[in-house]
């Protein structure tokens, strides 16, 4: 259910979740235990009791992240399940759910609660503004969507057709090609990956693809050098 990722650092994958036109994607969260023993969840996916009881082993449940305006499914039930924990959401994602009154906006603030240990960077994108994580700990960078990658034969059809197309189905994992069509203000894009490339990444997590295990800061070059050049 958890799979350790890295030094306190683990991660649980989820059921796939049905998105537009008919596109599959999988889902997956991480579970970070920081140094007073409270939990931070990003990107929550469809809690199940095995989950839960996994989570509660770990430590208390603090934070709950939804990174992008994209990755908000099972927050609430989260928030249901864990109601003192507090709600953290990217631009963009309060004005879409307003089911759910979120505690804080992440956007390139440092969070006293937890800077220490973890940092973040938005990067603003016309799809969805994505806050990008590190985790001091394990050396990890957390992307969501803006970078991707399907095995070969997961979509079929035209759905594979577009796919392949939008750089999701490469040998290692891309920034596909709508979101890189999607940083209006690039500017802007390349002053966060600059602040991202300070990070000393050793590995590379995201909701949608492999993950990078070593060479992280590398990976994120050549990811996104589009944008560098």
């Amino acid at each position: 259910m958890l799979k350790p990722f890295g030094r306190e650092i683990w991660t649980a994958d989820g059921p796939d979740v049905v998105a537009m036109l008919g596109f599959h994607y999988p889902t997956r969260t991480a579970v970070i235990r920081l140094s007073d023993g409270d939990l931070f969840i990003w990107s929550p996916v469809a809690l199940t009791n095995d989950l839960r009881a996994a989570v509660d082993a770990l430590g208390t449940v603090r934070y709950l992240i939804a990174p992008n305006s994209l990755h908000h499914v099972f927050i609430a039930d989260w928030k249901r399940a864990y109601p003192d924990a507090r709600t953290c959401a990217a631009p963009g994602l309060q004005e879409k759910r307003k089911d759910i009154v979120f505690d804080a906006v992440l956007d390139s603030a440092r969070i006293a609660d937890w800077s220490e240990e973890i940092e973040h960077v938005l990067m603003p994108n016309g799809i969805t503004s994505e806050v990008v994580f590190f985790h001091r700990e394990s050396g990890t960078v957390i992307f969501t969507d803006l970078i991707q990658q399907f095995p070969a034969r997961w979509f079929s059809g035209w759905r594979a057709i577009v796919a392949k197309w939008d750089l999701m189905l490469g040998p290692e994992p891309s920034v596909p090609r709508k979101f890189r069509m999607a940083f209006t203000n690039r500017r802007a894009a390349r002053a966060s990956l600059e602040r991202i490339l300070e990070w000393p990444a050793e590995k590379v997590l995201m909701a949608h693809g492999t993950p990078v295990t070593e060479n992280g800061q590398a990976f994120i070059k050549r990811a996104f050098g589009w944008l560098m050049a």
